[in-house]
């Protein structure tokens, strides 16, 4: 089984996605555990010295002014938790759980939170026992961290709470049971330190981000499927044409593209025809895709960055004895990143969405209507048209920033929050949706095909043809399409469509 260690620095994407989704147990570095023993050395020291510390001696919030006697230090951080434990909303899938669990384990194993080993060493079972706690989705403003969910998710710890365990929903002490672990009984500061982050938004926009990169590339497949069989041109895959605006998503897209039609005779069959150009959904799809890549690109690296951050406060600086007061917990690098994204993999179903269009619509086609036969008594395509029409106007509202809405909390002391983790559920359903809509463009692609010609397309286009021929047939007459659309989905879900095109024509951009 695959292991990942969570430490300092050195986390990917692919690691976040490994733990997940694939299983990968996580293992904490030692010199994590040095680095949490020595920040927390440095707690007792502060409380031996009655020393103020925001959150370990103090109120949270509006109320840091507020001293909390020793005697309550323990009470203090079982009421941060489950007072802050106030989401609503359905809960988080369990891979997103997951990653969240992962995030906030790293972040912690950097050091600077003050937190015991052991309840780090707790969290890690809870991840690696494969014990889901339920996180509802709704509540978190971004700042101060994602506090609402983080409770919610820390409260199985202590056995409160609620948690899944092998797909069964059971109270959290029940879970903690079923697992053989034992509630923890939180000290001085840790309350806070579980709660303080940005691991929410992070782990939500974190697995939108790697499903988004993998879509790009899909959707590059897809329009060179659509290309072939509307006849367009290989002139604007040129690397001349690219070279000369040299956006790197740019000629990573038209050099996908390239090498999917290579070999087409289908490309060779008409290039003697009157056509002078082709329509935009075409001509300029390396410019629309490559513009996509690129804000997918500078996402990832706001997201690795953040992945591989301290986010606590206060922060424990371990070598100098020192803590410091600061706002790392604020979710807005994210959200500019994730709005951003929004827009970016809205825009690859929305060309998508027009190419589709312009496979259905035989005064635009040459081919049938709605790409089937017996037009009338059949309807082919037209309605899975409708879909993906209705998906890209809605991820058109989803596009609206969040970012840039701010409500006051905690008595007008965060004065300014930056709703990161809508911006973060908003591209997890925007890709969701794009990926809907792209593989609406790989069926038709595959069906006009099937219509068009016996001549042979190139060695990228026949190679996600057949894997989708794989497992949805040529559509002779109607049947039910939401079960072709859902198979398509889980042909790039699963990677298998994406690793047929690869092993045909080497690696995608």
């Amino acid at each position: 089984m695959r292991e990942t260690v969570l430490g300092v620095d050195g986390m990917s994407l692919a690691d976040l996605v490994a733990i997940a989704r694939e299983g990968a147990v996580a293992r904490l570095a030692p010199e994590s555990e040095a680095r949490i023993a020595r920040s927390r050395e440095l707690v007792e020291q502060w409380l031996a010295e009655s020393r103020t510390v925001y959150g370990v001696t103090t109120g949270f919030g509006a109320l840091s002014d507020v001293i909390v006697p020793p005697r309550d230090a323990r009470q203090l951080q079982m009421n941060v938790l489950m007072s802050h434990a106030a989401g609503v909303g359905p809960p988080l899938e369990a891979g997103a759980v997951r990653a969240v669990m992962a995030l906030r384990v790293k972040d912690l194993a950097r050091g600077h939170s003050g937190i015991r080993i052991e309840t780090v060493r707790g969290f890690m079972d809870l991840l690696n026992r494969g014990v889901i706690p339920v996180v509802p989705e709704k509540g978190s403003v971004g700042a101060s961290g994602d506090l609402a969910p983080l409770a919610h998710l820390a409260l199985v710890l202590v056995g409160l709470g609620e948690a899944f365990v092998e797909g069964v929903r059971m109270p959290g002490a029940q879970a903690l049971d079923a697992c053989a672990l034992k509630p923890l009984e939180l000290q001085a500061g840790e309350g806070l330190a579980l709660v303080n982050g940005t691991q929410v938004t992070t782990a939500i926009g974190g697995l939108a981000v790697y499903d988004a990169w993998r879509l790009s590339r899909m959707a590059d497949v897809a329009a060179a499927m659509s290309l072939e069989v509307l006849l367009g041109s290989r002139t604007e895959f040129d690397p001349r044409v690219h070279a000369l605006r040299p956006h790197p998503g740019q000629a990573a897209a038209a050099d996908n593209m390239r090498r999917m039609i290579q070999d087409s005779e289908i490309m060779s069959s008409h290039g003697d025809c009157g056509r002078i150009q082709d329509a935009y959904t075409l001509r300029c799809s390396p410019q629309v895709h490559g513009a996509s890549k690129d804000a997918i690109a500078y996402t990832r690296q706001v997201v690795e960055t953040e992945m591989n951050s301290s986010t606590n406060n206060p922060l424990i600086l371990g070598e100098s004895g020192e803590f410091l007061l600061g706002g790392n917990f604020h979710g807005q690098p994210l959200g500019l990143a994730l709005d951003f994204l929004c827009m970016a993999v809205a825009e690859l179903a929305n060309i998508s969405e027009r190419r589709i269009e312009r496979l259905v619509n035989p005064q635009l086609s040459g081919l049938p209507a709605f790409l089937v036969q017996d037009g009338g008594l059949n309807s082919g395509f037209m309605i899975a048209q409708y879909t993906a029409a209705a998906l890209v106007s809605e991820n058109k509202v989803l596009s609206h920033p969040a970012c840039v809405d701010s409500i006051p909390t905690s008595a007008n002391k965060e004065d300014h929050v930056p709703m990161s983790p809508i911006s973060a559920r908003k591209a997890r359903d925007i890709v969701s949706n794009a990926e809907h809509v792209i593989a609406i463009e790989l069926l038709c692609g595959a069906q006009a095909l099937d219509l068009l010609t016996n001549l042979k397309p190139g060695r990228g286009t026949l190679a996600a043809y057949e894997v989708i021929r794989g497992s949805v047939s040529h559509l002779e007459r109607d049947r039910v399409l939401a079960c072709d659309l859902e198979k398509t989905v889980q042909l790039m879900k699963d990677g298998r469509l994406l690793e047929a095109v690869e092993d045909a024509i080497g690696t995608l951009l």
